[in-house]
């Protein structure tokens, strides 16, 4: 019977998830129940659950975490100051006169919003109240159009200073730092795929993605190219504020993050744009979404301790290193798990649920974690334009104009859901993208992992 218990317990939780019950008290609730059952069985000592109110501590004390709040907040005020909308006026202006200008615009401040504000809800919604109406007023399709969007507002997701980059670094219990560094390279290679399709749809598909006509563009020359620079220095400036510090070794991702907050605090008030109104919303904003992250936290701590009380860490390590293809096998099955939950779960879920378990699983096949979490943050991604359930489709959604149908939003979104798996597969197929190391040392002893070989083999650092 105690064979049965991790899995039942697995299966538990899925069926509170799927009746609808709130992610944080499903983990919570389901940890509690079996802890419970497995006390009556015998199989779990109540000496053994008093650890959590000492693991609840150490989240709550986990200084890493507080990045969370920081970037949100400087993403929202920064949503409120304007530059979104000084951004993309300016960026239309300067790409308009070429054929998909304005899509590429979108794609350029999506990369440098989700460089300074690591919010993907902020990006979709400013992007679409402002790029969408103007794109669809000078004949752009409607798929495209939302689809671009759509996809530039998860850039968010992959862009460091990244959210869900910083929840990964701590499930997997590796520097913050270093998975930004990790994550540099393949995410402004995927916002140069985006710019790929649509220079493709200008060469096939050219009346899908217009010029803007000549008495659209107001602003010409060196007028233009003033205004172009005054609206992308802020940004630029706030990038170096957060993530300049934090490569340089300057600052932690924690104080790089309460720069960027003051950063932005600073822009809005040299715009004119810092209101009581303003700084209220963003408070609230910030503490609900820090609420909601924290309580899944401490849900998935009570579920992960019962789970590992009754083996469960071992039960499905053993599923996994039983699978055919030995690592290869393994990151191809997680990577297939993870794309089909991201259908029905949220990346904070999937972070907070199915991450934990993987972890140990890759740790022991000698997976670097750190290019394993960049390879799933990509992956995770997905979830956000997975239709039907995709949030960057929802947030869409809200502000498009009646005349875009919902299923123009699912349409536009399937491109760039293909674009983010070949993404995922050159992650997979090509490691240095990550820059993962290959070569560790310890305790005088030099590891040296081979490409093709399953095992590491130990020899002295002098041979």
């Amino acid at each position: 019977m105690f064979e049965l218990m991790a899995p039942l317990m697995f299966v538990g939780l899925v069926i509170f998830l799927l009746i609808g019950y709130p992610v944080a008290f499903a983990l919570g609730a389901n940890g509690l129940l079996f802890g419970f059952i497995g006390m009556q069985m015998g199989y779990v000592e109540f000496a053994q659950l008093q650890a959590l109110p000492e693991r609840v501590f150490g989240i709550m004390s986990n200084a890493t975490l507080l990045a969370i709040p920081f970037f949100t907040f400087m993403g929202l005020i920064l949503e409120r100051s304007g530059l979104a909308e000084e951004l993309l006026d300016t960026m239309g202006q300067l790409f308009g006169a070429l054929r998909g200008g304005l899509a590429y615009a979108v794609v350029l401040v999506g990369a440098l919003l989700a460089a300074t504000t690591g919010v993907v809800a902020a990006t979709v919604i400013a992007m679409g109240l402002i790029s969408l109406p103007i794109m669809l007023r000078y004949g752009y399709d409607k798929r495209v159009a939302c689809g671009i969007i759509a996809a530039s507002g998860t850039l968010a997701q992959i862009i460091p200073p990244s959210l869900v980059l910083i929840i990964l670094a701590d499930q997997l219990s590796v520097s913050v730092g270093d998975i930004y560094r990790g994550a540099l390279a393949p995410s402004l290679m995927l916002a140069g795929f985006y710019l790929v399709f649509v220079f493709m749809l200008t060469l096939f598909r050219p009346t899908m993605v217009p010029a803007l006509p000549i008495a659209a563009r107001s602003l010409h020359g060196k007028a233009l190219m003033l205004k172009a620079g005054a609206s992308i220095l802020p940004p630029l400036i706030l990038i170096f504020l957060v993530l300049g510090t934090i490569f340089m070794g300057v600052a932690t991702p924690t104080e790089g993050g309460a720069m960027g907050a003051t950063g932005a605090l600073a822009l809005a008030l040299v715009k004119h744009r810092l209101s009581l109104d303003v700084l209220k919303q963003a408070m609230d904003s910030t503490s609900r979404l820090t609420s909601f992250v924290i309580f899944i936290l401490i849900g998935s701590t009570v579920f992960s301790l019962v789970f590992r009380l009754l083996e469960g860490d071992l039960w499905v390590e053993h599923l996994l290193t039983a699978l055919p293809g030995g690592e290869i096998g393994f990151l191809i099955a997680v990577n297939l798990l993870v794309f089909v939950l991201a259908f029905f779960l949220d990346f904070f879920e999937i972070a907070f649920i199915i991450v934990p378990l993987l972890a140990p699983v890759a740790a022991k096949l000698g997976i670097d974690l750190v290019w394993f979490g960049v390879l799933l943050g990509i992956n995770m991604q997905t979830s956000f334009m997975h239709p039907p359930f995709g949030f960057a489709l929802f947030y869409l959604r809200s502000v498009a104009p009646k005349t875009v149908r919902t299923t123009d939003i699912y349409w536009g979104a399937i491109p760039f859901v293909l674009i983010q798996l070949i993404m995922v597969a050159l992650v997979l197929v090509f490691p240095a993208l990550v820059g993962g190391q290959t070569l560790k040392v310890d305790s005088g002893m030099m590891e040296i992992r081979l490409d093709n070989a399953e095992d590491s083999y130990l020899r002295p650092p002098d041979e």
